[in-house]
């Protein structure tokens, strides 16, 4: 993905482009994105990290794939119990249910990317694969995040692992991930009208989860390919 030379004079832009840096959407995506990082991979009580997770599948499956193919089914059928379960209240319960099964659907897809690329060999305690990581769950919008931060080029995620970023360029890229996030929560919610029955909501919860989970692993596993070059 070239190299961020031009990173320093850009970070403002980015940061302007995650809710001007201030406000209650810009504090909301950054407590969002300090959520990820410090549950969805470092984890927390029993909801274990992502390391954890990448080392008990790695146990049971000597194979990287088979191991990888474990992560994704297992983070696959806790996302969509959560989308059954918060589908089940209706359109009652969805003020209050929907924000927290966001929050909820993410932290599930951050560990799962987080362990994918761990059990192919990233250190997911750097800085660099930490955000490439958050990246991955926005897909497309990645790459415009990264061009708006003044990463010039094309290539995986998994590149942003051999560079050495500024702390600003890093925290803007996070934050504008926190800020695309927030700005799904509405079209996610207007997918969701078969909640008027609330059996019928909940399988359609289910379903989405599921479908949204698997997309987004499929990402990962192509911008997180097998044989990372090591850090120094």
């Amino acid at each position: 993905m070239g190299n961020f030379s031009k990173v320093n004079g850009r970070v403002g832009e980015l940061t302007h482009t995650a809710g001007n840096g201030d406000g209650p959407t810009a504090g909301a995506g950054t407590t969002m994105v300090e959520r990820l990082l410090d549950v969805g991979i470092d984890g927390r009580g029993r909801f274990d990290s992502a390391q954890k997770v990448a080392d008990r599948a790695r146990a049971a499956h000597p194979d990287v794939e088979g191991a990888i193919d474990a992560i994704v089914w297992s983070h696959l059928v806790r996302g969509a119990a959560g989308g059954f379960v918060t589908g089940l209240g209706g359109f009652i319960t969805m003020p209050i249910a929907l924000p927290a099964n966001v929050l909820g659907f993410y932290l599930v897809a951050t560990r799962m990317v987080a362990g994918i690329a761990a059990t192919r060999g990233y250190d997911i305690a750097q800085p660099e694969v930490r955000s490439a990581v958050l990246l991955a769950l926005v897909g497309a919008d990645s790459e415009d995040l990264l061009k708006k931060a003044g990463y010039a080029g094309t290539g995986r995620l998994a590149n942003l692992a051999a560079q050495r970023l500024p702390g600003p360029a890093l925290m803007a890229l996070n934050k504008g991930v926190g800020f695309r996030l927030l700005s799904r929560v509405g079209k996610k919610s207007l997918t969701r009208f078969g909640r008027a029955v609330p059996l019928a909501g909940g399988l359609v919860g289910a379903a989405l989860d599921a479908f949204l989970l698997k997309r987004i692993a499929e990402h990962a596993r192509q911008e997180f390919p097998p044989g990372p070059r090591p850090l120094s």
